[in-house]
């Protein structure tokens, strides 16, 4: 059976942790499988010593919609702790927020791609511990779309933000305290940082084989399916079509008032898109981009996970639209996750020349063959860090 890092932690009660003051980087989805919250598992297991908590984007409750939405400082309502937000007035704690901490514990679900911003404010945090000489344990959970696969270029230095500080893939195959122990080495930060790990967990177990409860780790990541696409889906979000925010499916579905079915069905057609399917539909959005207005669109459907390429997949249906739609589709503007110069569609994508590829009409398999050197050189460089089977 599975054990997540939390539940190992609390099973075995490291006498390292004894005496310890801590801290906990949570939001509402960090719980075990009984869906009983971190904060209680730490205040039971070692009684006196939780001092503070933090939370990441979108607030502790994931409450918050969408990018550059603060979540204020506040008091958990529980224990009565200070709540210290990553993801407003600052993005990166501030000294004294650690002045009466020993070790920080980390317990977030991450999704497995690159722009997902919980490990970037995890990387934030062991800034501030390798300045202020706190050490870091993060408590593992598993990589919900797998550990064995993955896709894309690599981000280039000059398209850093914080939807991808360090030179990794969009689905780059890692837990998130594999790429914590990546990042710090890597990113030559230096702090103090362990991994507690799971116990029984394998590289190829994408979540349903984990048997583990779905908890929404933020508002439009509803699903493991919404987590599955999300590598690629993603890249609607520099751009106005609309990603399926303000519908039940973000992420699965997509589209504009625009779009013409048959068309992008044509467009898309020489460019194989192994273990998915388009179903055309029209939605209609309640918040966000096109609210209130009827999108033609797509629902993607995957039917072979292990065979599915999400990021090729919206890069062809990207590169469609771009040729199809010229006087309609356009890039998102700035600002975008605090970045108020770049495009955010270059953010997003991690390499400028790869978007410019995609306007000029280069095909995607060849644009593929171009990062696949890098890519390549991730996967040999991450053997360092790799926790698993």
């Amino acid at each position: 059976m599975l054990l997540l890092g939390i539940e190992e932690l609390c099973r075995r009660k490291p006498g390292f942790l004894r005496g310890k003051r801590l801290g906990l980087l949570v939001n509402q989805s960090s719980t075990d499988r009984f869906f009983t919250h971190s904060r209680d598992r730490i205040l039971e297991a070692f009684p006196g010593q939780l001092t503070c908590l933090f939370s990441p984007q979108h607030g502790f409750f994931s409450e918050k919609q969408d990018n550059m939405i603060e979540s204020d400082h506040s008091r958990d309502a529980v224990s009565g702790l200070p709540v210290y937000s990553l993801y407003g007035e600052t993005r990166k704690p501030h000294p004294e927020m650690f002045a009466g901490i020993d070790i920080l514990l980390v317990d977030l679900i991450d999704v497995g791609t690159r722009v997902y911003t919980f490990i970037w404010t995890v990387v934030h945090c062991l800034e501030t511990a390798a300045a202020t000489g706190v050490a870091v344990l993060i408590l593992d959970r598993p990589n919900p779309i797998g550990g064995h696969l993955v896709e894309g270029n690599l981000l280039k230095p000059d398209c850093a933000s914080f939807v991808g500080r360090c030179s990794i893939p969009m689905r780059h195959g890692l837990t998130l305290g594999e790429l914590a122990l990546f990042c710090n080495q890597e990113m030559q930060i230096g702090a103090q940082v362990e991994v507690f790990p799971m116990a029984g967990w394998h590289r190829k177990h994408m979540f349903p084989a984990t048997s583990l409860p779905w908890v929404f780790p933020s508002p439009n990541m509803p699903s493991f399916l919404s987590a599955l696409v999300y590598p690629g889906q993603v890249l609607w979000e520099g751009s106005n079509i609309s990603e399926g925010r303000g519908t039940t499916l973000p992420f699965e579905l997509f589209g504009a008032p625009f779009l013409e079915h048959e068309a992008v069905f044509e467009a898309i057609s020489s460019t194989p898109l192994p273990g998915c399917l388009l179903r055309p539909l029209y939605f209609e959005p309640t918040s966000g981009k096109w609210a209130g207005q009827a999108c033609c669109g797509f629902h993607l459907h995957v039917t072979d996970p292990e065979q599915f390429l999400p990021y090729r997949t919206s890069l062809t249906l990207l590169q469609a639209l771009l040729q199809l739609y010229p006087e309609h589709f356009a890039y998102k503007n700035s600002p975008y996750e605090y970045e108020f110069e770049r495009l955010p569609m270059d953010l997003i994508i991690g390499d400028s020349a790869i978007r410019t590829g995609l306007e000029q009409g280069v095909p995607i398999l060849e644009l593929e063959q171009s990062w696949q050197k890098g890519l390549d050189g991730f996967l040999e460089h991450r053997h360092a860090v790799l926790l698993y089977d």
